[in-house]
């Protein structure tokens, strides 16, 4: 490590001595006031001063960031992380990039070993269960069998990629969710790495732990003071590879937060109460840091429910500094004491350790809440920052149904509004009504990390077993557990138990249900919904519920805290006011009520205090790379290189790098291009590339069968991302998609022009690219919002989209098109498609793209009709930084690195 600004110093711990890069250093030569730097921009700091080398981080990028100011300007910076964080549906696809990447350093001539991460990676395999079984002692056996039939060569493949590439670890199925792991195990807040120096005596430099990870929940790890967020696999990637993110300095924006949460509040309630206030404020491309008298008597898993769902509030990262809470934090989870002891040391010496009294950082912006306003909540039901008071429920689920679709709802009128169905039971029927709930599931990091609202479902279950209630019998209920650790803690304090007894038995230990594995509804349950056309609903723990996303036959989607999940189950509908209405009866036949269920703070505490232990963390993270027998029994062929196989409809070789030359092309106009699709505000990367439910008549369902596979054995799109055959067939697949073109026709449909034929969006964009067209897309507000999903720029630059044109991006989707060498361009302020009377049968050309285009420049889009009208618009180029720039340039940041690399 080079040290241009002469910062090197030695701190010792103990009796160890560590190289630390002091931030002070910046602040005594006047480039800097750090106590008036937000926390996380200290850290972004720091990870400049200590990689500055004059090439890829300069002395002026330091400079940039300690001159850091509310308001001032935001140039350009580099920000390189210490690690890298996956999950399998993203990181499979990523390791297919790589694979690629050495397939074509080959064949250029050179040493495919180049293409290596040069920073830890882990890859935590947690998206893959299916709850297929349910409500059974041996769900999660028989869960995790099916899993490891249906993706036994996608296993096979990351074992290759754990033996061919170096630094990078697999934690294998039925461990935990990603985030949670990390946030509980892989995270070390202060890193150690050895630096070999010129007479060979080597000396630990410690540094913040900053990361960022191919799924956006990666902001789980804020909480526990970790700078990282979401990206998409290619900026991964390209991290992997050595080459810092390109980023504009960011605003931060505080967060004050004060008073303390009232008794019967949970943290799932505060953190749908700061996601709608977050979302409503506009903070896409910002930080967001949490601060004030509020965090002294927060806890850590508290904090990470709230910076999980940044994301969800828009945020690049919702940060949380590190203080004597993440101390308590680490030792309860069993970080070793040496591990604690340089933290602590660390951060107060370079400022980073926030205390009660510590200066008040300067913000860009702020907004603040008393925690004691939050009151019982819910989100939905079709998007997470919609939150709905509790005691509002029934009313806001009733005019849902009667709104109309562009205001998020169902649009039912007249007798429609009344539909039922009966659904057969032991010995009777039940009606089932809208909103009737089908699905009620514990999943997702959001809530299985936080031991506070698991106990509490666990406290309500088993005072409603108590009182003889059940749960209707179509709600298929579900408990995946984010750590192995949560299923010791529920057990030791005799919770497990009463949640089975309701159904809530363990189903597997990962993503499930938030990401669309939800499984089968049963078949009787199924033919109900459908042959009543009912408006049926999920109540799940998660953090998404957009439409199409938790299971294609559930409409109505709705977060909640498990406790809640629960007591929905119980009613076994939403359209029910648990303020006033019984759940159900006791075994005397009186009514019971959710307050009679409610567990108090006090309860809730002390099963914590006695049951949440340190040893179990040590214990079931002691061996966490090792895995079932059923993970050690798989056996791959070793080998620099993977041998590509044509027949496979998991893994195939992209077409990304095949043709690739060490020319870089210029920068062209885009002429004579087609609308894909015209598309209105909110469009998630759910409804671009879907993970779920994989439909046999779509192009993907209909490419699977031609190539033997059965309908029931096409898993879902998820987990076909490392093939693009698949993955191209399925952009744009989703069935709640709604395409202005076709309107009111949803899913995968577009006009294919001139013709005026409806076609399936994958048809129509073949047909173009076959006779050399190009396609455009045409969008509303927050395009792209939702997962880190870079099969969501990956399939659209596939079907041949040049560029898309919306009223706005959001951050990880923008930075994902550019990585994939898609245009992501910005309609002027007030306009869009309808305001300019675009209804996609013009043909578009852009001018003014070459390569002297500058950051955020202006262009000229000219839409022509076909009696020969020409609409003329002008449009922001949305590459932030030269460096962006020269991505697009290059076709996206792989290519640039790989010439990079090869030169």
């Amino acid at each position: 490590m080079q040290d241009l600004f002469k910062s090197r110093d030695v701190l010792k711990v103990g009796k160890k001595e560590y190289v630390i890069f002091r931030l002070d250093v910046l602040e005594k030569a006047g480039l800097t006031k750090l106590s008036k730097l937000p926390y996380s921009i200290r850290v972004v700091l720091e990870a400049a001063l200590r990689q500055c080398n004059d090439r890829e981080i300069t002395q002026n990028d330091v400079k940039n960031i300690a001159s850091w100011t509310p308001k001032g300007a935001r140039p350009g910076i580099p920000f390189l992380p210490a690690r890298v964080v996956m999950q399998d549906f993203t990181g499979v696809p990523a390791v297919v990039d790589l694979a690629s990447m050495r397939s074509a350093v080959a064949r250029l001539g050179d040493d495919p070993k180049k293409i290596n991460p040069l920073v830890p990676v882990d890859l935590v395999i947690d998206h893959s269960a299916q709850v297929d079984f349910f409500a059974s002692v041996d769900a999660v056996n028989r869960n995790a069998e099916v899993e490891f039939q249906r993706n036994r060569e996608r296993y096979e493949f990351l074992k290759w990629g754990q033996k061919a590439f170096s630094n990078f670890r697999v934690v294998p199925p039925m461990t935990g969710i990603v985030h949670q792991v990390n946030l509980e195990n892989l995270a070390e807040v202060v890193m150690s790495k050895e630096e070999t120096r010129q007479t060979s005596e080597a000396i630990s430099v410690l540094f913040p732990d900053t990361v960022v990870g191919t799924d956006s929940h990666t902001t789980m790890i804020n909480g526990l003071g970790v700078v990282g967020w979401g990206v998409g696999g290619i900026e991964a990637e390209a991290v992997m590879l050595g080459q810092p993110m390109d980023m504009l300095l960011p605003d931060v924006i505080g967060f004050r937060l004060f008073g303390k949460l009232k008794e019967g509040v949970t943290a799932t309630d505060l953190v749908l109460t700061v996601t709608q206030m977050l979302r409503k404020k506009g903070v896409v491309d910002k930080f967001v840091e949490f601060h004030g008298e509020g965090l002294n008597n927060m806890s850590l898993t508290d904090r990470a429910t709230i910076a999980n769902m940044a994301p969800e509030y828009g945020a690049t990262m919702g940060y949380f500094p590190v203080d004597e809470e993440t101390l308590r934090y680490m030792r309860l989870t069993g970080r070793p004491e040496e591990v604690v002891d340089r933290t602590e040391a660390y951060m107060r010496a370079q400022g980073l350790f926030r205390e009660t009294n510590s200066p008040e950082p300067e913000f860009s912006d702020t907004l603040e809440l008393d925690l004691a306003s939050v009151v019982p909540s819910m989100a939905g039901p079709k998007r997470p920052q919609d939150r709905v008071a509790l005691s509002h429920m029934k009313d806001a689920f009733r005019k849902a149904l009667t709104a109309p679709i562009k205001d998020r709802g169902y649009d039912l009128s007249g007798e429609a509004l009344n539909r039922e169905a009966n659904f057969g039971t032991n010995g009777g029927t039940l009606k089932m009504k809208h909103g009737a709930v089908v699905i009620a599931a514990i999943t997702s990091c959001t809530n299985t990390s936080n031991p506070s609202v698991l106990i509490a479902a666990g406290l309500v279950a088993k005072k409603a077993v108590e009182k003889g209630l059940n749960v209707k019998p179509y709600v298929k209920t579900s408990l995946a557990p984010g750590s192995l650790v949560v299923t010791e803690y529920l057990k030791s304090a005799g919770l497990l138990e009463p949640l089975s007894k309701l159904g809530f038995n363990v189903v597997a230990y990962g993503c499930t249900t938030c990401i669309g594995n939800s499984g089968p509804l049963p078949g009787e349950v199924a033919k109900a919904v459908t042959g009543g056309d009912l408006i049926a609903s999920a109540v799940i723990s998660g953090n998404r519920n957009f439409e199409g996303r938790v299971h294609p036959l559930v409409k109505a989607n709705y977060l909640a805290s498990p406790p809640l999940v629960v007591a929905y189950a119980l009613a076994g509908t939403v359209d029910i006011d648990l303020d006033n209405e019984p759940l159900g009866t006791d075994k005397n036949n009186q009514p019971v009520y959710l307050k009679d269920l409610w567990p108090s703070q006090q309860e809730v505490n002390e099963a914590i205090e006695a049951n949440v232990k340190a040893e179990m963390f040590k214990a079931k993270y002691a061996d966490v790379f090792s895995g079932s027998d059923m993970w050690k029994e798989i056996k791959v062929k070793e080998g620099d290189l993977f041998e590509w196989r044509d027949d496979s409809t998991y893994i195939h070789h992209p077409p990304y790098f095949q043709t690739l030359t060490l020319d870089v092309p210029t920068i062209q106009p885009i002429q004579d291009a087609r609308v894909l699709g015209i598309f209105g505000d909110s469009i998630t990367t759910d409804h671009i590339s879907p993970a779920g439910n994989i439909a046999a008549d779509s192009p993907a369902g209909k490419f699977l069968q031609e190539h033997g596979v059965q309908p029931k054995d096409f898993n879902q799109y998820g987990t076909r991302r490392g093939n693009d055959l698949v993955m191209a067939r399925g952009t744009f697949a989703n069935i709640r998609l709604k395409n202005v073109m076709v309107a009111p026709k949803e899913g995968n449909w577009t006009k294919h022009q001139p013709s005026g034929e409806v076609m399936s969006i994958f048809d129509t964009a073949m047909k173009y690219k076959e006779i050399g067209i190009s396609s455009v897309v045409l969008a509303g507000k927050e395009y792209g919002t939702g997962s880190s999903r870079d099969w969501a720029a990956k399939g659209p630059m596939l079907q041949g989209v040049k560029a898309v044109i919306a009223e706005s991006f959001e951050r990880i989707h923008r930075s994902n098109l550019v990585g994939m060498g898609v245009l992501p361009l910005r309609f002027a302020q007030g306009q869009n498609a309808e305001s300019l009377g675009l209804d996609g049968s013009e043909v578009i050309s852009i001018e003014g793209l070459n390569d002297q285009v500058k950051p955020q420049s202006e262009v000229t889009v000219k839409a022509k009709k076909p009696g020969g009208e020409v609409v003329e618009f002008k449009a922001t180029v949305l590459l932030n930084t030269d460096v962006e720039v020269n991505y697009y340039r290059n076709g996206g940041i792989l290519h640039t690195v790989l010439r990079n690399l090869v030169k």
